[in-house]
């Protein structure tokens, strides 16, 4: 990625990620590995103290991509409940880049078939802390 804005997650997405990290069979794929660079690089808080604007694991995101200007609604979930319906695995190379995002920020992400796109984060849909729903 060329660009790595500043991104903030949550303690408790923190545990649950590093837990989902170490039960991999193969914990070097390439999803696993840019989510490890993400943990590692992420400002972590209390769940009670994350902004309403940031993306945290089960928050629905309205994106844009830049260059053809369409509109995304994506749902960032664990593995065992992405696909259809919106739904992007925190595994996948989208999923990983759009962890601790906030509104106004965007990501440089390399499209399956090596396309570059610039994603552009509109809004924050849903969030569970935000709405006090602690454990999902």
């Amino acid at each position: 990625m060329s660009s790595t804005p500043s991104i903030t997650i949550t303690r408790l997405d923190l545990q649950r990620l590093q837990r989902l990290l170490d039960n991999l069979e193969d914990g070097a794929t390439p999803g696993a590995v840019a989510l490890q660079a993400e943990l590692d690089r992420a400002d972590v808080v209390g769940h009670d103290e994350v902004p309403p604007g940031v993306v945290t694991m089960n928050s629905r995101v309205h994106c844009r991509e830049e260059s053809s200007g369409k509109d995304y609604h994506l749902t960032l979930v664990y593995p065992q409940d992405a696909g259809g319906d919106g739904k992007v695995s925190i595994l996948a190379p989208v999923g990983s880049a759009l962890l601790g995002l906030s509104v106004g920020q965007h990501i440089d992400w390399t499209a399956p078939g090596g396309k570059l796109l610039k994603l552009t984060l509109l809004a924050v849909e849903y969030q569970p802390e935000a709405a006090g729903e602690y454990n999902r």
